[in-house]
């Protein structure tokens, strides 16, 4: 659901990005449905997904919100993260966030064919809506927030999430910030050993 933080963090290949991006729609064993690379991708989502789970600002970031949002914590502080980092793109990114979102939407068209039915079916509305550039803008999160309820087959409190956000901004802006920066040097390691 972090779609910006893990194209961020994400090796700069073509099957890499499209891994990172198709991580939340393939489940269970990679096997070889995928290209090398795209299982590169997958891998390397699985592991930023793992290292978030144990990382101390990321998991500061969950405390801060409210224990009635449950799991879901994790979800809104996933979508709280690429918020800051689009709000925030120039201090982590050398490259304008309106031409790396235009190359990932053309990765995606291009690639359509290869995506997992879930994102195939998002990929259209995340084009001409611009998520990725559209998730800098509070207005946008409390949008997400309410569809992403709306699609979970469970009563949910997500579509109240923004106003934790709201709440807690500097700190979970903060929390964000850390925890980028040690992402970052954790993939970069992490590239490094393969």
């Amino acid at each position: 659901m972090n779609y910006l933080v893990h194209l961020f963090l994400s090796d700069p290949s073509p099957g890499s990005l499209l891994g990172n991006l198709m991580g939340d729609f393939v489940k269970g064993r990679l096997d070889d449905r995928f290209s090398p690379s795209i299982r590169r991708g997958l891998e390397q989502h699985r592991r930023i997904d793992a290292f978030a789970q144990t990382n101390v600002h990321f998991r500061r970031s969950r405390k801060r919100i409210d224990p009635s949002f449950g799991h879901y914590r994790g979800i809104l502080v996933d979508i709280f993260y690429d918020h800051f980092l689009a709000k925030n793109w120039t201090q982590h990114h050398p490259r304008p966030l309106e031409d790396f979102a235009r190359e990932s939407y053309r990765l995606l068209e291009d690639h359509y064919s290869l995506l997992p039915e879930g994102l195939q079916r998002i990929v259209p509305r995340m084009i001409a809506r611009n998520w990725l550039v559209s998730y800098g803008q509070v207005e946008t999160i409390d949008r997400v927030l309410r569809q992403i309820s709306g699609r979970l087959k469970h009563p949910n409190p997500l579509a109240a999430g923004g106003s934790e956000l709201r709440d807690h901004y500097v700190p979970l802006e903060s929390d964000c910030h850390r925890f980028l920066e040690e992402a970052k040097s954790f993939m970069a390691e992490s590239l490094q050993t393969k």
